[in-house]
């Protein structure tokens, strides 16, 4: 009787184990299935320096914590929101959906960032093309730009910073959903913290 326990065990572990894995991959983020907004029409007329950021959609871009404190210093005069994402984390694709809209919404006040963390180039790349995203975001293979904002705990985790480039407030972990996103996004990028 016990190699038979085991044995008829595998069919409920081998279920549960999908169900677990149910947001650990495939495309479409949340499985909304809704294609992203229009971004060409949603952020034509954008400030030149939100234009340039928009010019690199989609780009997984080299550089570490130099290359993104120098974008944040470039975007001076914009409020940053930044989000830690990887290809990998469940959490982060739910998200993905409610930056897409969010990001198009906002793109021309606010400037979006991604920050790629502990993944792999190719996985990133796979990913930004199924949930492409108006902004660029840079690699932290490294954690090195995480640890720079004191963010230990893994992914998703979103930065915002104000015009100045001072580093207002990081959010730990998934939002419950979109509107608690919009409005930490109105708080601390729309009115100013």
């Amino acid at each position: 009787m016990s190699v038979r326990t085991p044995l008829l065990l595998l069919p409920a572990l081998l279920i549960a184990a999908r169900l677990a894995c149910a947001g650990c991959g495939g495309s479409g983020g949340s499985g909304s299935g809704a294609p992203p907004p229009d971004y060409a029409k949603a952020l034509a007329g954008s400030p030149p320096p939100l234009a340039a950021l928009h010019a690199q959609e989609n780009k997984l871009l080299p550089g570490g914590t130099e290359a993104f404190e120098n974008r944040i210093a470039a975007l001076r005069g914009y409020p940053v929101v930044a989000n830690f994402w990887a290809s990998w984390c469940g959490p982060c694709r739910t998200e993905f959906p409610w930056l897409q809209k969010l990001s198009a919404r906002y793109g021309k006040k606010v400037a979006f960032l991604g920050v790629n963390f502990e993944d792999s180039e190719d996985a990133a790349e796979t990913f930004l093309g199924e949930e492409p995203v108006p902004y660029p975001s840079y690699s932290d293979g490294d954690r090195k730009i995480a640890e720079s904002l004191d963010i230990h705990t893994g992914v998703p985790d979103t930065a915002y910073y104000d015009g100045s480039g001072k580093l207002l407030y990081v959010h730990l972990g998934q939002y419950r959903d979109e509107s608690e996103l919009e409005d930490e996004i109105r708080r601390y990028a729309l009115d100013g913290g």
